[in-house]
């Protein structure tokens, strides 16, 4: 009886005390009395309504079985199965949808033959038609590509991928040319396309005179933008080049901000009575504050994002998540404010992965690169597969001049964009845009669902042209995905376009490539010119200074750049080898006995290198740190313009004409006195030969009355009378200085003088001497043509008689 008390009192407290308890008898009889229901649908779900007083008190249950008038109502078995699809409808088919697509994206690349003649895209395009037509043709109404879906959850895994991945040197190395196409060429497009189609209404008929000129390029901006998704789903697939790919495809990404602004610029402008050049301005305005406050926002997020990852040292788990999020917040946040989203993501992915990368752990990083790309290749897939199933259930109006007219101006305004566009930007490329180039950047202009997304956010009452445009965009679609995206491999084949090579940087690389920036940053300091090598390391150095301290934790950011790259590719070694299983065969566990059985390989004693303190070791490395890698110091720049004239310049310039001369002249003296004083070497006779001679003609051999007048020749190479010493303008020849020879100049010949000492006070090289007078020069001409010399008469002595 005691247990029995103990387990009925709860319920006992509980039946006194339910009246009085606020929310439970008096509130539930009140909703049900007034009929209200408290829980209704949500979003497609229904939830069962909340327990009433009476339904939860169990004492309470038998006064519910029982009715007043003593009748039991009939009992229900328990329900051992049931059936509740409406409760797990949503998400029960949006699985279905993702594990069709992944389903089709592994038969695509099952099947090789057909992967390499039909483009991944088109083959899912034909697959969501077929699966739009089954579910028409059982009679259900197929689900339609929304735009809210499109935009808000589609298209940002896909921008992620791509900006957060993004080739950032090949990217920053072309960003004009890429501004240009992505800025100019979209406008062109835009007002081009809008402009002729404008015409065509005019002229085309009664079903088309209604469509204003807004209506038109409105149009013309939907249509005009390059779609990345398409251009990344065909040219990944083809390996075009990396010049081309970042070209085209960063094209797609940046024109975002053209196509949002002129969407909503002639959105608005159709509602307007009248537009006024104050209108026109501000629109013109919102192109800034579009594109630069969505490449605001993405830097904020990414900079928080980058702070946070300083912090996960001990909870690693969610340091992907982090980056996820951030980047997810960027896009919602300009969203909210009608910026550019795809610029914000863009932004935010660049800024955040060098030091997300050096915080968080290297499982870490393969999660975010892994994720990202699964998240992307379903969304792609995603977006071709709704593509062909809205095409099956929209609404459509054919009209075949529109429609063929807005293919044909398509074609046109991108061809003829490019071209001239081109022309302009090679007159400052170094490396030029080539003609095969030019085609394949006009050919791989390929539109996607962000147009077909645009096109379907129009309202029917401003426009009511909505199901024409509608038609038109997707046909455009489908030609440039099936026609271009099919026909662009045997065309890139064909024309012999340079490929991507699929090569691993090295560390050789990288050092080469750094002593390049280098030396291109100083040729710029000395030629005085700042261009994007200058400002490049201005922010290399206001990087390392001051943002990599506050967002990167530990001694990373003190690391050198070439440091951090050889650790991330030794890490990315690493990973590829354990990925690849060549660490399979060794063991993860060693016992200590097996260690110790090892026989060590006995090494050649090493000379002793003497330990360094820590103390020691870091005041190397700061005196390293501190005077290496400075190649940019404040100097002044040099510039021919500004330079100071030199007063000695031209005096030193008259000096070395003169030594160049005298050196010309000294050449031509030792070949005269080679010629004139040289006299051949006679073979010395022997004693007796000699007075036999002398006895046969003693005349011949007698000596000269004057001989001892004649100059002795003596030439010593460190006296200053050697030749090389002797000026020209003391070696003057008789016949040569303007005056007849006299008898002793007759008979002494040339006479070689010493050269007399300058006067203290003159200068020898800027006094104009005897050398620059006209005499000195019909003497130099005289040196150099002696004029012929006179043959020697058989029998003639070598020494001639005395007279």
């Amino acid at each position: 009886m005691g247990a029995a008390a103990l387990r009925a009192l709860p319920w006992a407290l509980l039946l006194l005390l339910g009246p009085l308890l606020p929310g439970q008898g008096l509130q539930a009889n009140a909703s049900r009395d007034s009929g209200e229901q408290p829980w209704g649908e949500l979003g497609g779900i229904t939830a069962a309504p909340p327990a009433t007083a009476q339904e939860v008190h169990p004492l309470n249950k038998q006064h519910h079985n029982h009715s007043s008038d003593g009748h039991s109502k009939p009992r229900k078995a328990f329900p051992v199965l049931g059936i509740d699809y409406s409760h797990v409808r949503i998400p029960f088919e949006i699985s279905l949808w993702i594990l069709l697509a992944c389903l089709m994206k592994m038969g695509f690349h099952v099947m090789s033959s057909v992967s390499k003649v039909v483009p991944e895209s088109c083959l899912l395009i034909v697959v969501g038609l077929l699966v739009g037509g089954l579910i028409k043709a059982v009679g259900e109404k197929p689900p339609i590509l929304k735009s809210d879906i499109f935009f808000l959850f589609l298209l940002p895994p896909i921008i992620l991928d791509a900006g957060y991945f993004l080739p950032l040197r090949q990217f920053t190395e072309n960003l004009g040319t890429i501004l240009i196409f992505a800025v100019v060429g979209t406008l062109w497009n835009a007002f081009f396309l809008g402009g002729l189609m404008y015409a065509v209404c005019q002229i085309g008929g009664s079903g088309l005179n209604h469509i204003g000129l807004l209506a038109n390029l409105l149009f013309g901006s939907i249509i005009s933008a390059v779609d990345p998704v398409a251009v990344l789903a065909v040219f990944e697939e083809i390996h075009i080049n990396e010049l081309l790919h970042i070209l085209v495809f960063g094209e797609s990404l940046l024109n975002d901000a053209v196509t949002v602004v002129l969407y909503h610029l002639f959105e608005e402008f159709a509602n307007f009575e009248q537009v006024t050049i104050i209108d026109i301005i501000l629109g013109f305005l919102s192109f800034f504050v579009v594109s630069l406050g969505g490449v605001f926002v993405g830097v904020i997020y990414g900079l928080i994002a980058a702070f946070t990852s300083r912090f996960t040292s001990n909870i690693r788990v969610i340091e992907p998540l982090f980056v996820f999020l951030y980047s997810y917040m960027a896009y919602l946040s300009a969203e909210l404010f009608h910026l550019s989203g795809i610029m914000a993501l863009i932004a935010s992915g660049v800024v955040m992965r060098p030091y997300v990368e050096a915080n968080i752990s290297h499982k870490s990083h393969t999660t975010i690169k892994y994720f990202l790309k699964m998240w992307s290749s379903v969304s792609e897939t995603l977006i071709f597969i709704f593509l062909g199933v809205s095409t099956v259930a929209g609404q459509h109006y054919w009209n075949w001049t529109f429609v063929i007219s807005t293919l044909l101006f398509c074609l046109i305004a991108r061809v003829l964009g490019v071209l001239v566009l081109t022309w302009f930007i090679n007159k400052f490329r170094i490396v030029k845009l080539t003609p095969k180039d030019q085609f394949i950047i006009a050919y791989g202009g390929l539109r996607g669902a962000i147009a077909f997304s645009l096109c379907y956010l129009l309202d029917y009452e401003h426009f009511n042209m909505r199901d024409m445009f509608l038609t038109a965009i997707i046909t455009v679609i489908f030609f440039t995905v099936f026609v271009q995206g099919m026909t662009i491999r045997p065309l890139v084949d064909l024309l012999a376009v340079k490929k991507k090579q699929e090569t691993k940087r090295s560390i050789n690389e990288e050092i080469h490539t750094q002593f390049l920036d280098h030396l291109l940053t100083g040729i710029e300091d000395i030629c005085g010119h700042y261009g994007h090598h200058h400002w490049k390391d201005k922010l290399n150095r206001f990087n390392k200074k001051y943002v990599k301290k506050c967002l990167i934790a530990g001694e990373r950011s003190k690391e050198p750049q070439l440091i951090a790259f050889y650790h991330k590719m030794e890490m990315k070694q690493a990973i590829e080898l354990v990925e690849s299983g060549g660490l399979g065969k060794i063991p993860s566990t060693i016992s200590a006995v097996s260690i110790q059985n090892i026989s060590p390989k006995t090494l050649p004693e090493e000379r002793v290198i003497p330990t360094l303190s820590k103390d020691k070791e870091e005041e190397i490395r700061k005196i390293l740190r501190s005077n290496l890698q400075k190649t940019r110091q404040r100097l002044r720049s040099y510039n021919r313009h500004t330079l100071v004239a030199d007063p000695y310049e031209e005096a030193w310039n008259q000096m070395l004409l003169r030594r160049q001369k005298i050196r010309q002249a000294d050449r031509q003296v030792r070949g005269m006195l080679n010629a004139y004083l040289t006299v051949p070497a006679n073979k010395i006779d022997s004693p007796t030969m000699s007075r036999a001679r002398i006895g046969s003609d003693p005349l011949a051999y007698e000596p000269k009355p004057d001989s001892e007048n004649l100059p002795i020749i003596t030439i010593d190479p460190a006296s200053p009378q050697s030749p090389e010493s002797v000026e020209l303008p003391n070696e003057v020849p008789k016949g040569c200085g303007g005056l007849p020879p006299s008898p002793e100049e007759d008979e002494e010949g040339l006479v070689m003088r010493p050269k007399e000492p300058s006067s203290p006070g003159t200068d020898d090289v800027f006094t104009p001497g005897t050398s620059d007078s006209p005499s000195s020069q019909r003497m130099l001409r005289c040196l150099s043509d002696p004029g012929p010399r006179q043959e020697p008469e058989e029998g003639e002595p070598f020494i001639p008689k005395g007279q």
